[in-house]
């Protein structure tokens, strides 16, 4: 038997792979050292509420704080949710969903089956 060469369309399915993964690597690396940089500023900025304020300005600050995180938290989930959406109704992705979809009625009558 002859040894079958994969298809010429590999190399550049592989290499748009490894561009993305190191995008990603990028991003997370970013979100890493932002990350880093809101705790490194809370911190600081906590230590000087404590240092030099009244106990009515260290409420403040704490609820302030709650406030921006929950938006900034809120708006992250949101645009996560859309754009994984957005990936899944593209038709390249039906193939997964539809597995989802298969395995999901397969739990449900896995589970059917057991409970009787």
């Amino acid at each position: 038997m002859s040894k079958q060469n994969p298809p010429k369309d590999w190399d550049k399915f592989w290499f748009d792979y490894n561009k993305s993964l190191k995008a990603w690597m990028g991003a997370f690396e970013s979100l890493q050292r932002a990350t880093n940089d809101v705790q490194s500023n809370y911190k600081d900025a906590m230590a000087n509420a404590l240092k030099d304020t009244n106990d009515k300005t260290v409420r403040e600050f704490t609820e302030n704080w709650k406030k921006s995180m929950s938006d900034a938290g809120i708006n992250a989930f949101k645009q996560f949710g859309d754009d994984w959406q957005r990936i899944l109704n593209q038709s390249s992705m039906y193939q997964v969903k539809t597995y989802g979809e298969a395995m999901n009625k397969f739990a449900e009558t896995w589970q059917k089956m057991w409970k009787k």
